[in-house]
């Protein structure tokens, strides 16, 4: 598929917020790969693609997730269904079988402990893209990836766990065993 196929597909499967998103991740992710000397076509496929599931039914989320072998703790929000669905439909829809794609894909909502270089990129740039998201959220990431990825992860998860705490939700014992690793 070429990315005009990819953009269609997108088109006729988000929302046109998720797809302004999708292509706000794409060059976001573009962005830091080239800073961090990464694949930066790669990085651009996968932010566009990271979200790909975003908008399936939850019958459809549910049964892409039957293919999947899950960690335990990984399907605690369901808000975040969508990644390890979305390695799955990379996988079929798009014909990927890069391993790392597929992997940045499913950990770009909850993350996992020592990440790579390239899913941090596509964790960080879902977060931090400028078409979507609100400036005050993204402006103490950007200012910690002035002195590394991991501060920024580690900004982002101080907000996770803050925003969950605030709302009385729980907390998902891999978002702990990363802030941690973090620390």
């Amino acid at each position: 598929m070429d990315y005009t196929e990819i953009k269609n597909w997108l088109k006729r499967n988000l929302t046109p917020e998720r797809y302004e998103h999708s292509v706000g991740t794409a060059e976001c992710a573009e962005k830091l790969a080239e800073r961090y000397g990464v694949d930066k076509e790669k990085a651009y496929f996968t932010g566009l693609i990271h979200d790909c599931a975003k908008c399936l039914s939850k019958e459809d989320t549910m049964n892409a997730l039957k293919n999947l072998s899950l960690i335990d703790g990984e399907l605690c929000n369901p808000k975040t269904h969508h990644a390890p669905a979305g390695a799955y439909i990379a996988r079929k829809e798009f014909g990927v079988d890069d391993e790392e794609i597929l992997s940045a894909i499913r950990w770009h909502t909850l993350g996992k402990v020592n990440m790579t270089t390239f899913e941090k990129i596509i964790f960080l740039a879902d977060k931090i893209e400028e078409r979507t998201r609100p400036c005050e959220l993204c402006k103490p990431v950007k200012e910690a990836l002035k002195e590394s990825l991991d501060k920024a992860l580690l900004i982002c998860y101080k907000n996770t766990i803050k925003s969950l705490v605030d709302r009385n939700l729980g907390i998902c014992k891999l978002t702990i065993d990363i802030y941690n690793s973090l620390l």
